[in-house]
């Protein structure tokens, strides 16, 4: 990926990037993405304001574990 993922970054921008280590990485910070992610309004939503409303944990170590490019 040659742009870096913030804090502004939305949803489904991790999945478009990363794909199932993304929706992987999503889950692991509390971030449930449902089956087929059929949420269309969530996949617009940004990382930050996710982490905000507490549907996602540890927005920092999720951006240092994507943006590292390990696993």
């Amino acid at each position: 990926m040659a742009e870096r993922l913030g804090p502004e970054s939305k949803v489904r921008d991790v999945v478009a990037a990363f794909g199932d280590r993304g929706r992987e990485a999503l889950r692991r910070h509390g971030y449930d993405l449902g089956q087929g992610f059929v949420d269309v309004l969530s996949q617009y939503q940004t990382l930050e304001h996710a982490a905000r409303t507490e549907r996602l944990r540890d927005l920092a170590g999720l951006l240092r574990e994507l943006n590292s490019g390990g696993s």
